[in-house]
């Protein structure tokens, strides 16, 4: 009975040690695949961190535009054309004597994204160019601030600024690169952040500008 007795204990702690081996050896594993993969969550976080590091060095030498031509909005993170364009009510076409800062602005815009591009080529720009309407602010039209038809033509008529606009400068050479710029045309209507109100209301005839540096590849886009 004694001899039965200490067999069935060495074979309680035979199976007692192969289950901690086995034990040790899961524990071993995930330990290796955790610290495998807090190594590979560590060099995912240190590559965007570098990347956000340099977008936060191409966005500020962006902001470096000549304010002749752009005034930066810090509450709302874009440019807006210091040209004050005064379109005439309901149309987009940009009058005559607008067009030479216009094209000026294009240049200029052109230049310091050029710039930038070639300090760093792996750097991709989406540029949206922002067309703007204001409302009506003749007492005997304004109530067709509030009529749906006419709302809707606003947002049209923004966007066709807009298209003026680029159109004006792509007319005039300024042809940015389509293999890292890709222009995006908007038009907010009588809407949008940082809008002009009251006695102001005719300022909310503009451009905004919107230069947003990314990683990643453009796709050629045609407007015409």
């Amino acid at each position: 009975m004694a001899l039965r007795k200490n067999k069935d204990e060495n074979n309680y702690w035979i199976s007692y040690s192969d289950l901690m081996t086995g034990f040790l050896i899961v524990f071993i594993i995930l330990t290796f695949a955790v610290y495998k993969n807090y190594k590979h969550k560590a060099k995912e976080i240190e590559v965007l961190l570098n990347e956000y590091k340099k977008i936060e060095e191409i966005k500020s030498a962006l902001n470096n535009l000549n304010s002749k031509y752009f005034v930066f909005d810090t509450a709302n993170k874009r440019h807006e054309l210091s040209i004050k364009v005064l379109f005439p009510p309901g149309k987009y076409n940009i009058p005559a004597k607008y067009r030479k800062e216009c094209i000026n602005a294009g240049k200029e815009l052109k230049r310091v994204i050029d710039n930038v591009s070639n300090a760093d080529s792996n750097i991709r720009y989406l540029v949206i160019i922002e067309g703007m309407a204001a409302k009506y602010n003749n007492p005997k039209e304004k109530w067709k601030n509030s009529d749906p038809k006419y709302k809707e033509r606003t947002y049209v008529l923004s966007y066709k600024r807009a298209k003026a606009l680029y159109e004006l400068w792509d007319d005039n050479k300024m042809k940015f690169k389509s293999n890292n710029v890709e222009i995006i045309l908007a038009g907010s209507g009588w809407f949008g952040a940082g809008r002009y109100h009251g006695k102001e209301e005719d300022k909310n005839k503009r451009f905004l500008i919107q230069i947003i540096p990314k990683i990643g590849e453009i796709k050629n886009n045609s407007f015409k």
